[in-house]
């Protein structure tokens, strides 16, 4: 029998009904804040899909008034309720990571090289490192900050028997990537070819033309200095680089590490070419280097190329050990004026050096543990949590440790409105030292211990990746277990001993402190 319009009228009523409270209810879903920490390399993605379904399987399920709950019971704190519903993560089996295998070996010069054949890419990634960073500026010249990154720029641009141009054009016809950078503790020279020999030996003879015949002209050197001139001026209107500039100076002084890696406005325009050979024939040497190789070949293969890339280098001498920077003994505060609304904050310490035995690799491993829960870049780390959400003082905090070859800096840092800039300072502060006197606790332990066990195979999913490892620990010299013990130093990690580490590692009385802004946090009336 047809409907009449009363009931047409009032079954369009009662849908619009449901789906206005079914809406309701999505809202609340959506403000549910979950108490467990939320794994990173999911966060807002895997709660927003886990709200879609729960959306979804509400509207499937409504039918009527009978499923309706007022917002007043819904408990926002607790944990999605749909989660214990899902079986399918009973059954889930715990990770089983298997890391690529080592290959070492060395070539006749006596370069360590580390290598792992990858055969599902037909590309090969080679990594060149030399213990020649800006650190090594200063045993060339006194006022020569920026010989190593000036070295490292002209290496690319051309060698004795290519000029500039013919030199990027014979890079830009293979297709490949050749290049080299400066850090503080190193230089690299990297190289991404395809692997048939068509396109990877002569992008090999490009590469050890960079390393044996750079041609260093002079009037490039000029352009280099001009531009890098520029950039330095530049460079001043970045309050995030004025703050750095002022934080590494303040906390090193006098250690090699206190310099910008690309020089100062002071020191770039003393730079010369006689510098940069120099710097060359010292440092960029067979027994100051080591190489890692990823990629389409076989071992054989692989130090033929080592052997090839290398042979050329003069025997050398290795870099002296960098000496230890002294830590500061009581805070200092630095405000450096800048004309914006926002005061860009970085406050720290000196932090730790790179572990080599597993005594201090697992004590690095627990600082990282303990780190990540106070000051973690995601949404639930202690710090984001307090100074960000509650109170509103910032977008974005976080902080981390550098460990180089010498003690690396541990900074945390932040931007903030000027007239909130102290007492974001003051919050910050108090949640480093309610965590260090208190203690993180088991649940956040288990949860970032999790993450960082989920998210290790990430770090080799690529050839790039596994490379880049590969350089790293063959640099800083670590043992080839040190991938695969991992997950052990992980699993090794205890409550204690976490919270034991933060204690005896971060010094929040000692901060170097140092703002940018309009206004000087420091300044009485201003704190009051």
């Amino acid at each position: 029998m047809p409907m009449t319009k009363n009931a047409i009228n009032k079954k369009k009523d009662m849908t619009h009904n449901t789906i206005l409270n079914t809406k309701k209810k999505t809202a609340l879903v959506s403000l549910i804040k979950p108490k467990s920490k939320q794994l990173p390399c999911f966060s807002m993605g895997f709660f927003l899909g886990l709200s879609t379904l729960a959306m979804t399987a509400q509207a499937d399920a409504t039918t009527g008034e009978d499923y309706r709950i007022q917002a007043s019971a819904v408990d926002v704190n607790a944990p999605i309720a749909a989660l214990s519903k899902l079986t399918s993560l009973d059954n889930t089996k715990p990770l089983k990571v298997t890391v690529p295998k080592i290959q070492p070996f060395k070539t006749k010069a006596g370069v360590p090289v580390l290598f792992v054949p990858t055969t599902a890419l037909p590309i090969v990634d080679i990594d060149l490192r030399f213990n020649a960073g800006s650190a090594r500026d200063g045993s060339i010249s006194s006022t020569g900050f920026g010989i190593a990154n000036m070295t490292a720029t002209m290496l690319e641009q051309g060698s004795k028997r290519l000029d500039e141009n013919e030199f990027t054009r014979a890079v830009e016809t293979l297709g490949i990537n050749l290049g080299s950078s400066a850090y503080k503790d190193m230089l690299t020279v990297s190289l991404r070819s395809l692997s048939d020999d068509k396109h990877l030996l002569p992008a090999i003879d490009l590469m050890t033309q960079m390393l044996t015949e750079p041609s260093f002209d002079q009037k490039i050197l000029a352009r280099n200095k001009a531009r890098l001139l520029v950039g330095l001026q530049q460079q001043k209107q970045d309050p995030n680089s004025l703050a750095s500039l002022a934080f590494n100076k303040a906390l090193y002084g006098s250690h090699p590490y206190a310099h910008p890696s690309v020089g100062t406005l002071e020191t770039v325009p003393n730079i010369t070419k006689q510098q940069l050979i120099d710097f060359k024939n010292r440092y960029l040497v067979a027994a100051n280097a080591s190489l890692a190789m990823t990629g389409n070949l076989t071992l054989t293969q692989a130090k033929k190329l080592a052997e090839d890339i290398t042979a050329g280098l003069p025997t050398g001498q290795a870099a002296p050990i960098l000496p230890e920077p002294k830590p500061l003994t009581k805070s200092q505060y630095i405000h450096i004026p800048f004309p914006s609304t926002q005061t860009t904050v970085l406050m720290g310490q000196l932090g730790d050096k790179r572990a080599t035995d597993p005594q201090a690799q697992q004590k690095q491993t627990n600082f990282a543990v303990g780190n990540e829960v106070l000051a973690g870049g995601d949404f639930n780390a202690r710090l984001m949590t307090e100074v960000r959400q509650n109170l509103g003082y910032t977008y974005g905090i976080s902080g981390s440790m550098s460990p180089m070859l010498a003690r690396g800096p541990y900074e945390i840092g932040f931007s903030t409105r000027n007239d909130k800039a102290r007492a974001a300072i003051d919050a910050s502060l108090a949640v480093i030292n309610d965590t260090l006197k208190n203690g993180i606790t088991s649940t956040e332990m288990k949860l970032t211990t999790d993450n960082l066990k989920n998210s290790f195979p990430m770090g080799f999913a690529s050839n790039a990746g596994i490379n880049g490892l590969l350089g790293m620990m063959n640099f800083y010299q670590l043992p080839t277990s040190y991938l695969s013990n991992y997950v052990n130093r992980i699993e090794q990690v205890k409550l204690l001993e976490v919270n034991q580490t933060l204690r005896d590692t971060l010094k929040p009385d000692d901060f170097l402190i140092v703002t940018v802004g309009e206004v000087n946090p420091w300044d009485k009336k201003v704190a009051k």
